[in-house]
């Protein structure tokens, strides 16, 4: 299955509260609940330009070689409001990530900038996500920005492959995409790739929702176009509902009361 671009026309649903339905289309919850992943856009739900212009001054990661990144731990309070956690580092055990820059590692990042989260579309966009997603007050969010940029060509999952982020509930949303070639994201029913779901080229503003416990996930590789100027590629990664251990492990000790999920897949 080929997908260029997709966008889901509104549809009355009994199933969803006019909150939700005025944020994403009820084909997304229809699409999660018929075979675990969506793909619908924000475009008229955020301004992509300031989203794009967030990019512009993210740290290096200091982890994996030419990739860019900063992210937050978020939550709803009590009155459905985004609040931010504090910091905690990312963990991702080496059962869901097998890269050797990445498995098994506490990994440090600088937060996402004040003046982004202040934003109200930032803010729209992540209570929107937790209500998808039916989250609860406190339940951990992790949101990244983070991307590659240069020349000639690189991995953008730096030897992760085909793999799955350690939670249930996770979401992709291209933000810049520029001068490449590739980048192409692919769905599979399991880690070995045996079978292929579908195959899914978003565009800025494009989203992919996915029950990352249910099915694993890749992207190819990006080739710089016009050798005169450097590609670009940078995308929101939220997620929430951890099954990964050592993940678990971490957010417990720095957020005692925090909701997790310890099921695993």
């Amino acid at each position: 299955m080929k997908l260029e671009s997709l966008k889901y026309g509104y549809q009355p649903s009994s199933l969803l509260v006019s909150s939700l339905s005025s944020y994403w289309p009820a084909g997304v919850t229809d699409d999660l609940a018929r075979q675990d992943w969506a793909l619908t856009d924000v475009r008229e739900q955020l301004d992509l330009g300031a989203w794009q212009a967030a990019t512009t001054d993210l740290p290096r990661d200091p982890y994996v070689n030419r990739r860019w990144k900063r992210m937050s731990w978020l939550a709803l309070d009590e009155d459905g409001e985004m609040k931010e956690m504090g910091p905690c580092p990312m963990a991702q055990g080496g059962a869901f990530n097998d890269a050797a820059s990445m498995a098994d590692r506490l990994r440090y990042y600088a937060p996402l900038t004040e003046a982004f989260m202040a934003r109200a579309d930032v803010k729209s966009f992540v209570k929107a996500w937790a209500r998808l997603w039916g989250l609860q007050a406190n339940e951990p969010i992790l949101m990244q920005i983070t991307g590659v940029r240069g020349e000639g060509q690189v991995d953008p999952l730096q030897g992760q492959g085909i793999h799955a982020d350690g939670c249930k509930a996770l979401s992709i949303m291209v933000v810049r995409r520029e001068n490449l070639a590739g980048g192409e994201n692919h769905l599979y029913v399991d880690k070995a790739g045996s079978r292929r779901l579908a195959d899914l080229s978003l565009a800025p503003g494009d989203v992919l929702h996915l029950r990352d416990d249910k099915l694993f996930h890749s992207v190819d590789a990006i080739t710089q176009q016009d050798p005169r100027v450097p590609f670009e590629r940078f995308i929101v990664i939220i997620n929430s509902r951890f099954v990964d251990p050592f993940q678990n492990r971490i957010l417990r000790r720095h957020f005692p009361e925090a909701i997790l999920h310890d099921a695993g897949r």
